[in-house]
């Protein structure tokens, strides 16, 4: 059957803008369409984009859906077209009973953005239903003595239709005695009476059948029959009378199955059989045949079955009260139940959103209402979550709230949220309704990398092997997945000049560093870059971290000499007066240590000597002293070797010879080594102007130590401070002239100075040594430099 669908609009078009607390409500006049019952499935009832004045794309991109009370999918909507469409056959009478007309009320929801339309489907009624008799034998009694124009009053038929589909007449089969007449009660319920036309003679007629029929108003109309059979009887000239013609009473709709609703009564004036009453329902519906019971002989009601106000709030039952004579009278019962709260209220949910996205601003997380079956207080309710948690309940028209945040979520802070939504009526008990839905909070790239130190110090030693491993950095990232995934990288130094890339490695995923090469302390005692952490989202953050290098030193440099020379033509020779005191400074061994820390302690050894015990060497700078007085027996040329040795694990050393010639004084000239004087032998005869300097000299020298031997009378001590000249070969090259000041280890004491001029051009050279520059505090000044610089101890650089 093709559906016939119309839409109804009571006004052209009101349209008003309804926002409250962040729910849209459509201000268009409430939808209503019209669908007979036992339309076929997928029916066209309307276009919902053309009613709402909507383009199909924009209603399929708002997200339309149809919500109903009766919780059944009684409509199909096609979000691409449009189209309203009947999802089932709808059996009018199943749905709505007798109430007329049947209206299931819905809601088109749109969840983007939330907007809500109401709307009616109306089912009409079809002639579907034939009128029906309960019984199908209607059996009456009537005296003979009856007179014309007395009605009888006939069971009336149902049909479940309604409208004009209803009930709408009676006949009776022709006969001689008798007519049909109807009556209406007031209630849109017909009554068929039979009317006697003709005084009954029982001699005659002992019995009379005839069919009653009823019609509905439908087209084509449908009928039922019952037949009925009319016994004639003697006079019973007094009918049954109730006390009341009209009972009401309240029943609570919780009343137990069983108890007494209330008792009817009614008398007869005649006697014997005639004046036995029995009570039983007149005109009674399947409803009330299920649900309420009278005893034939007392007249109680009682309930049968439990009442639901929710069902039905009214009962009308009449109640016939039959003599033996077959006479009998009527009342009617009304039964009015009322309410109690027994029915906790429903939270229909129409939407829900769940993963929300962190940070989001105020965000619509569900849409619901709330439904209470009761009525009056038993049907208000009230609806609320939890205090501590950042949601707030936003309430709507129609029972509609929305479930918004009430502030930006943190997901690094919670993770999920477990919201009990709670409904309690306001009947007496209350009620309450729970609902549990749990909010997850997705995660957004809003946390960088953090290292877990601001800075790292890593320790390395030096001629490490090539991919050591160094150290590890950490960054952690409290976001998730591939926003938590983090990647190390190594940032472009700050100073170019550092060769970065060929240091150190890193590896992207874990962090570890590495060191690509063998590293040197001596060439490179320090460096420090800076290491980045980035995660993966997008887009992506990142951070720095501080990566500070320090190279531990190795013993791996021996100790080099720096005086005396080594490695020149012609060894250095030191003159030693042999009127020296014991303890005399004959010369002092400077040497450094390219290693650090205890690597780089020197000591000082004599290894071996031409004369043991005449000379001895201070283990701590290098000093070469007088261990005793000087005889005539001494050899004029000496020969030490001193051995130099660090203080590291193992311990390396180096070793210089010295060679010490003994002279009566500085005008003497000096005697040559005899590796001097083989190759003064092989030398080509000297230049003339060598020998006048050497005259010069041996001048200067006499000089000299006469000043010396006046100033040691003067003194009485016999302590004098003795000079000493030497001559040494030196690299080729100009250098200027100037006073040296060394001191600390390995270096000559700062009270004593040197006057140094080489010309490397004339092939001569001009040793002159100076008295010490206070006198008599030579030896002690020694110890005294040790005491003022406590850096020399461990610091052998030649400065």
């Amino acid at each position: 059957m093709e559906a016939r669908v119309v839409r109804t609009v009571k006004k052209r078009q009101v349209l008003f803008l309804c926002v409250f607390l962040g729910v849209s409500w459509a201000g268009v006049e409430q939808l209503r369409y019209f669908v007979e019952e036992e339309t076929e499935r997928g029916t066209f009832l309307a276009n919902l984009a053309n009613d709402l004045g909507l383009g199909v794309g924009e209603l399929s991109a708002r997200g339309p859906r149809i919500v109903s009370d009766q919780n059944m999918p009684f409509l199909l909507l096609d979000p691409l077209t449009g189209h309203l469409l009947l999802n089932e056959k709808l059996d009018r009478e199943e749905l709505c009973g007798p109430t007329e007309p049947c209206v299931l009320p819905f809601q088109l929801l749109l969840e983007k953005a939330l907007q809500i339309f109401r709307a009616e489907l109306w089912v009409r009624d079809i002639n579907d239903h034939s009128p029906v008799f309960l019984d199908r034998e209607i059996t009456l009694k009537i005296l003979e003595s009856t007179t014309p124009g007395a009605a009888f009053l006939l069971e009336s038929a149902q049909d479940s239709d309604v409208g004009t589909n209803n009930l709408r007449n009676y006949t009776i089969s022709p006969n001689a005695y008798f007519r049909i007449t109807v009556h209406d009660s007031g209630e849109g319920i017909i009554y068929p009476e039979l009317v006697l036309d003709r005084v009954l003679d029982r001699e005659e007629v002992l019995e009379l059948t005839l069919t009653l029929t009823a019609l509905d108003g439908g087209s084509p109309a449908r009928s039922g029959t019952a037949l009925v059979r009319i016994l004639v009887l003697d006079i019973n000239d007094n009918i049954p009378e109730f006390v009341q013609s009209l009972y009401k009473v309240q029943v609570p709709e919780n009343s137990p199955v069983g108890s007494l609703v209330v008792t009817v009564s009614a008398r007869d004036l005649d006697t014997g059989s005639n004046g036995e009453i029995v009570y039983a329902f007149f005109y009674a519906t399947e409803r009330i045949l299920k649900t309420f019971q009278i005893n034939p002989t007392s007249g109680n009601l009682h309930l049968k079955a439990a009442l639901n106000y929710e069902e039905m709030q009214t009962y009308t039952l009449t109640i016939q009260a039959k003599d033996g004579g077959g006479l009998s009278g009527k009342c009617t019962v009304m039964v009015q139940v009322t309410d109690i709260n027994d029915n906790p209220p429903e939270l229909l949910m129409s939407s829900f959103t769940s993963p929300i996205k962190e940070n989001s601003p105020e965000t619509v997380v569900a849409v619901f209402r709330i439904r209470d079956r009761d009525s009056g207080n038993n049907a208000k309710t009230v609806c609320s979550i939890p205090d501590d948690l950042p949601f707030v309940l936003k309430p709507s028209i129609e029972n509609y709230y929305t479930l918004v945040t009430e502030s930006p979520l943190d997901r690094e802070k919670r993770v999920e949220y477990n919201i009990t939504i709670t409904v309690t009526d306001m009947g007496t008990p209350r009620l309450k309704t729970q609902h549990n839905i749990t909010v997850l909070v997705s995660d957004v790239n809003d946390n960088a990398p953090a290292f877990t130190q601001a800075s790292y110090t890593l320790r390395v030693r030096e001629n490490n092997s090539p991919a050591l491993h160094i150290g590890t950095v950490s960054a952690t990232d409290t976001d998730a997945g591939a926003n938590a995934q983090v990647t190390y990288s190594l940032l472009p130094p700050a100073d170019p000049h550092v060769p970065l890339a060929s240091l150190v490695s890193i590896n992207a995923d874990n962090g570890h560093l590495f060191a690509l090469r063998s590293l040197d302390y001596e060439a490179l005692r320090a460096f420090e870059f800076r290491v980045g952490a980035a995660d993966r989202g997008s887009p992506p953050l990142s951070s720095q971290a501080l990566v500070r290098v320090l190279v531990e030193d190795d013993n791996d440099n021996a100790p080099f000499v720096l005086y005396p020379l080594q490695n020149t033509s012609a060894p250095c020779t030191e003159l030693l007066p042999r009127a020296a005191e014991p303890g005399y400074l004959v010369t002092k061994v400077v040497a450094v240590d390219g290693d650090a820390g205890q690597n780089a302690w020197l000591s000082y050894q004599l290894l071996k000597a031409t004369e043991p015990g005449l000379f001895g060497v201070w283990a701590h700078n290098g000093e070469v002293r007088t261990a005793r007085l000087l005889s005539e027996r001494d050899a004029a040329r000496h020969r030490l070797l001193v051995l130099v040795k660090d203080n590291g694990e193992p311990p390396l050393s180096a070793s210089v010879t010295l060679h010490v010639l003994l002279v009566d004084g500085f005008s003497q000239p000096h005697l040559p080594p005899p590796e001097a004087e083989a190759e003064a032998a092989a030398a080509a005869p000297a230049d003339p102007l060598t020998v006048y300097l050497v005259v010069a000299l041996a001048s200067v020298s006499s000089l000299f130590l006469f000043s010396v031997l006046v100033f040691v009378a003067v003194r009485l001590c016999g302590r004098g401070g003795a000079a000493r000249a030497g001559r040494c070969s030196v690299p080729e090259g100009p250098f200027p002239g100037h006073l040296v000041d060394v001191s600390g280890t390995g270096t000559l004491s700062h009270s004593y100075q040197y006057q140094v001029r080489l010309r490397g051009d004339l092939g001569t050279s001009e040793f002159k040594f100076l008295k010490p520059i206070i006198p008599n505090l030579a030896s002690q000044s020694i110890g005294r430099e040790v005491e003022e610089y406590p850096s020399y101890r461990n610091d052998s650089s030649f400065r």
